[in-house]
């Protein structure tokens, strides 16, 4: 091609006869422009990691010709056809473009529903988590976050629906999805998700049942309708690929306590640590959505509240809870008297126009559901958890001028009615036959978030409509 041929040799052939190393070759294609010479350098090997040796390689060149005889004439050196090639102390042989590029992160789409099948889309990178997504949808939605916001999967067709853990990865879990399987995320707040860290049940409940590396626990929806089980309390085990009713391992328990401790030990044998890593570590920042991004939200303990007096010169602590109730009641009071007193000075509606807005300040609420059924109520609370101190109010329905109060205890769900009190013209609201009488909702449900009084429990959370 480009070189001159003694003896039927090439170049690098001749190099190679007189014991020349690689690097004098390459100094020996360099000038003559020999591209047959540096195409036979073994792939992957950079020629700057030659250079000392090509500079000795050139010089042994030229004291070569200096020996020949100078009537010797040499071929004129012809272009070299192969630039990309040419092995230069200055330029390396691979371009820039002949690297592959790295690989950034995949972004796709996510479609994730609402309780009233609105939806939102969220374009997320391909290695993202559950709980990053919930992360995202909280700070999105300006939710505050406790810890018990869930992802949920959803597969209608065959009636089950699990929360999915938040280490799991999003894409992972639609990639077991079916192409006409309609299955949906849903945002949702799950009470019950870390629970049996906080009140741990007892070894003896937890037992070894099978291995479930391959298999996701899910909840049965409406086990009797769908398939034909003696009770509604059921639980499955499916296989994480996509699958039908056929690979389905449907159990039953006989109440819902029975059931949740039994999907609790199932996933402590599925994912172990890993839980209880997300439960005290709940935002790992994987995908950018790190508490440094974060506005920082302080935690209220109910244990570090104490009733202050401000009343005097200067602030006490009471330290009777007698006392402290009293006076609680009586700042409630004052404070919704003097702000009806304001809106009356403004010219605002009468004092019995004022007392009916009171009344009705409660619907604005996230504890609050307009008319909605028994059946209805306790759905939301189950899909919240059943955790003690999960609380709505809602409205009657067989008595439209009173209220009920819905709240989850002992793994049951308990409804109370709150009646109306008319006294001296006044309305009042009251759940112990007007022994402790309130002027609106929300004074009640404010109270006995701190009081449990006639309650079995303190109401703790609220079970809200979530709007996307």
């Amino acid at each position: 091609m480009t070189t001159s041929l003694q003896d039927g040799q090439s170049a690098p052939g001749r190099a190679a006869a007189r014991g020349l190393g690689l690097a004098q070759v390459c100094g020996a294609a360099q000038e003559r422009g020999d591209a047959g010479a540096l195409a036979a350098r073994p792939p992957g090997l950079p020629c700057r990691t030659l250079l000392p040796a090509l500079e000795g390689a050139h010089f042994c060149a030229e004291d070569r010709r200096k020996k020949k005889d100078l009537n010797v004439l040499e071929m004129p050196s012809i272009p070299n056809p192969f630039p990309e090639l040419y092995c230069s102390p200055f330029t390396s042989v691979f371009s820039a473009s002949l690297f592959p590029k790295a690989n950034s992160r995949k972004k796709q789409v996510i479609k994730v529903y609402n309780e009233d099948g609105t939806s939102r889309a969220l374009e997320v990178p391909s290695d993202i988590t559950a709980r990053d997504v919930c992360q995202l949808l909280i700070l999105k939605n300006h939710y505050i976050d406790d810890n018990s916001w869930t992802l949920i999967e959803h597969l209608p067709h065959i009636g089950l629906e699990r929360a999915i853990e938040d280490h799991e990865l999003v894409i992972e879990v639609q990639s077991n999805w079916g192409m006409e399987e309609e299955n949906k995320l849903y945002f949702r707040k799950n009470y019950a998700k870390y629970e049996f860290f906080k009140n741990p049940a007892e070894p003896r409940h937890l037992q070894f049942f099978s291995e479930f590396g391959n298999s996701d626990i899910y909840m049965a929806l409406a086990g009797k309708k769908t398939h034909g089980a003696p009770a509604n309390y059921g639980f499955c085990l499916k296989p994480n690929k996509a699958g039908g009713s056929r690979d389905l391992k449907l159990l039953y328990a006989d109440e819902e306590q029975n059931r949740t401790c039994w999907v609790t030990a199932i996933r402590l044998l599925k994912y172990g640590m890993q839980l209880y890593q997300n439960y005290m570590h709940p935002c790992p920042g994987r995908s950018g959505c790190s508490s440094q991004n974060m506005s920082p939200m302080r935690s209220i303990s109910e244990n570090s509240l104490v009733a202050m007096d401000f009343s005097g010169h200067k602030s006490r602590v009471i330290e009777n809870p007698t006392e402290a109730l009293s006076v609680a009641v009586e700042e409630g009071l004052a404070w919704r008297k003097k702000g009806c007193l304001r809106l009356n000075a403004h010219g605002s509606p009468t004092a019995s126009q004022s007392s009916s807005a009171n009344l009705a300040i409660h619907r604005a609420q996230p504890w609050f559901h307009h008319r909605i059924s028994r059946d209805e109520a306790q759905r939301l609370i189950i899909q919240q958890g059943l955790v003690d101190g999960v609380f709505l109010v809602r409205d009657s329905q067989s008595n439209p001028k009173t209220f009920v109060l819905s709240l989850s205890h002992g793994q049951k769900i308990k409804h109370f009615q709150i009646i109306p009190l008319e006294d001296d013209g006044e309305m009042f609201h009251t759940l112990d036959d007007g022994h402790t009488r309130f002027t609106d909702l929300i004074q009640l449900v404010e109270f006995y978030q701190l009081n449990k009084g006639v309650l079995p429990c303190k109401l703790k959370h609220y079970c809200s409509r979530i709007a996307l």
